[in-house]
């Protein structure tokens, strides 16, 4: 398979990340394995090496880290690895699905990289999957290249909340013309600014800064 040798992956057994990319409508026509079975394993796995990842570099409460784990492993997320990696390029569609759209369906195209992970899994191993997601989710996540739209605000709220700190947003400046004004909030944990966020609302920059904090609080 072209996909398998432009992702450099050394396979043993092609068949494995076929059925991957096989959905249920083409199964049901041509009476062979969907993709739901390895979707199921590799939703699993996913979960396992993000939360291993979580807990050796995110100094962080269990809420925490379930909240930041349940933004990097839901549909919106798995549809922009998949997306990425051009999954959906070869997956076998039924002619109905195909003829719908089902090619860019989020929930398909979301699925599809779950069940490639469990065919990778079963095929090459937990060493490889791992540094296969640490190379094409982890990276992602660490270089801020796919938006999640996580809250990081509640996140913030929570992390400081298990030890009764105060948390506060404070607008510092505000510049550019009326119709599209840019606003700069700083967040003081125990008045000890802690991050600040720019954008064109404030909701926004707050959330920026709640993520610069986290970051900086994380690590500290």
């Amino acid at each position: 398979m072209e996909l398998l040798s432009d992702l450099k992956i050394n396979y043993n057994n092609e068949n494995l990340y076929i059925t991957a990319l096989t959905h249920t409508s083409y199964a049901n026509e041509n009476k062979v394995e969907s993709y739901e079975r390895l979707e199921y394993l590799g939703d699993a796995v996913l979960e396992l090496v993000i939360s291993e990842y979580l807990y050796n570099n995110r100094n962080c409460k269990e809420g925490v880290m379930t909240k930041l784990r349940a933004k990097y492993v839901c549909e919106d997320a798995n549809y922009e690895y998949s997306k990425r990696l051009k999954l959906n390029q070869y997956l076998k569609l039924g002619h109905g699905e195909e003829e719908s759209g089902g090619r860019d369906r989020k929930a398909i195209v979301a699925d599809i990289f779950e069940a490639f992970i469990g065919a990778m899994y079963l095929d090459l191993g937990f060493d490889e999957v791992k540094r296969f997601i640490y190379d094409n989710v982890i990276k992602l996540i660490e270089d801020n290249e796919i938006q999640f739209d996580t809250d990081y605000k509640s996140i913030l709220q929570e992390y400081v909340q298990t030890d009764k700190r105060s948390l506060e947003y404070i607008v510092v400046d505000e510049f550019g013309p009326a119709h599209n004004k840019t606003f700069k909030v700083i967040v003081k944990i125990d008045d000890i600014t802690y991050g600040e966020g720019i954008a064109h609302s404030k909701k926004e920059a707050e959330q920026h800064a709640a993520h610069d904090a986290l970051k900086k609080a994380q690590n500290g």
